[in-house]
């Protein structure tokens, strides 16, 4: 796909990998629709990113309230090509934990906004998709979900948001079958550990621990190389119902 004057929603797009990936897009010169629930941040974003950037406050668990941003985006800029997932929480707790289970309603909350807020976006995204002029390979649009290392490594406490990503790579193969009639691909990107607002609130001796299981480079990964891998995906039209891992080789240890 040629970026240049397509449109974007990025879900989670005023922080983190979210932020980094509308950055790169506007780069590429498209434009860019950020959905989050951090107005202020969201603002600040667009006010950086210029005119070719808007902000909608979207909650991406609830189908109309995605509907309403979807139809934002598509009101101010004339179309949507593209569909980038990165919206997403990472609430842990233990299966039993001295005697009392994993709180169900977390347990939900998890996979309400990191997989079925995922799914939600991008079928509603995929019906403005469909309307596009095919292009030279017949595509009409590009999803990029992103998963996790722990979908494939979950540590302990992480059985909430192991499965939630489990389940965004299992989209990939079904979702690119369903959609291909239609022209549009779609693939999911399965990040190790990066330097996210998250990973910045921790002590720095933990994050010093953590970065002793990186492989190579031994450090953090970057928001600008998963927004380099994400625009890689849309630019390359091979590619199509896969997960990629992007985490210098790590294999996530049990804690």
């Amino acid at each position: 796909m040629e970026l240049r004057d397509k449109v974007a929603v990025v879900t989670g797009g005023a922080s983190g990998l979210g932020l980094a990936t509308c950055e790169e897009l506007v780069r590429a010169g498209a434009r860019v629709a950020l959905f989050d629930l951090q107005q202020e941040r969201g603002k600040a974003a667009v006010e950086s990113l210029g005119r070719a950037a808007l902000f909608a406050h979207v909650d991406v668990s609830d189908e109309a309230s995605v509907e309403a941003g979807i139809q934002q985006a598509v009101a101010a800029f004339g179309r949507l090509d593209v569909c980038v997932n990165c919206a997403g929480v990472a609430d842990a707790a233990k299966t039993l934990s001295r005697g009392k289970p994993f709180a169900l309603p977390l347990f939900e909350k998890v996979i309400r906004i990191n997989l079925i807020g995922s799914f939600n976006t991008l079928r509603l995204a995929a019906v403005e998709m469909a309307k596009n002029e095919p292009d030279a390979n017949g595509e009409r649009g590009a999803i990029v979900n992103t998963a996790s290392a722990a979908a494939f490594d979950g540590q302990v406490g992480q059985a909430a948001y192991a499965a939630s990503k489990a389940g965004v790579v299992a989209l990939s193969l079904p979702v690119a079958r369903d959609l291909a009639p239609q022209g549009i691909r779609i693939n999911a990107i399965a990040p190790g550990l990066f330097e996210t607002p998250m990973m910045q609130a921790l002590p720095q001796a933990t994050v010093e621990k953590i970065v002793e299981d990186i492989q190579l480079p031994r450090r953090l990964g970057r928001p600008a190389e998963f927004a380099a891998l994400v625009r890689h995906i849309l630019e390359n039209p091979y590619l199509n119902g896969e997960c990629i891992r992007l985490d210098a080789a790590t294999r996530l240890p049990p804690r």
